[in-house]
């Protein structure tokens, strides 16, 4: 399992940029089935994930 981890985080510091994407139209999409309703909760933890990948946060936020 670590060496499945480490290809994973190997593959988000490569592919940052495309990752951050990933991650903020996964957010429209959970934000779009919710009505919009969770909209603030869901930017937040929309830029937290992306911070958190990578090796830099390419969107700003």
């Amino acid at each position: 399992m670590s060496d499945f981890l480490n290809r994973a985080k190997s593959f988000a510091d490569q592919h940052d940029e495309q990752v951050d994407q990933a991650l903020e139209k996964a957010g429209d999409q959970v934000d779009e089935r919710t009505g919009n309703k969770y909209s603030e909760h869901i930017d937040r933890g929309v830029d937290e994930a992306q911070r958190r990948t990578g090796e830099g946060d390419t969107v700003p936020g």
